[in-house]
């Protein structure tokens, strides 16, 4: 989402990677890691930053990448932040959302095939989707 917005605004695009959602072949959050460093198509991040993401679930993961950014870039300004899917247990609240979920539905991701998948099982799965 966050590279749409980029290209739309024609602003720079930072990424930072985080990963909580490891356990039980990504359905349990487990430990939170966030990366030391940010990748950024130009510049430094200072200023007016939007944080985006996908979702906001419990809000933990949002809420430490906020940390982490004010402490590690002490030039950012101000930040807001922007979800698809803002769920309603969350202890964090979007700026900006697309939909709000009063409850709590796991969301499918196209990315939560990959999960379980290992090479070994690679040349089957990628057999199943060929149509004779």
């Amino acid at each position: 989402m966050g590279d749409v917005l980029s290209r739309i605004y024609d602003v720079p695009l930072g990424i930072l990677a985080t990963s909580s959602y490891r356990e039980a072949a990504g359905t349990q959050q487990g430990e939170l890691d966030i990366a030391q460093f940010i990748t950024i198509t130009r510049g430094t991040l200072s200023g007016r930053v939007l944080l985006v993401d996908d979702m906001v679930d419990t809000g933990l993961t949002f809420n430490r990448v906020r940390e982490h950014l004010h402490r590690q870039f002490p030039g950012i300004t101000e930040m807001k932040s922007a979800v698809l899917w803002w769920k309603g247990h969350s202890q964090a609240i979007p700026d900006y959302y697309v939909d709000r979920l009063d409850s709590n539905p796991w969301i499918h991701q196209p990315f939560e095939d990959y999960d379980s998948l290992r090479p070994d099982q690679l040349e089957a799965w990628m057999r199943k989707g060929v149509r004779g």
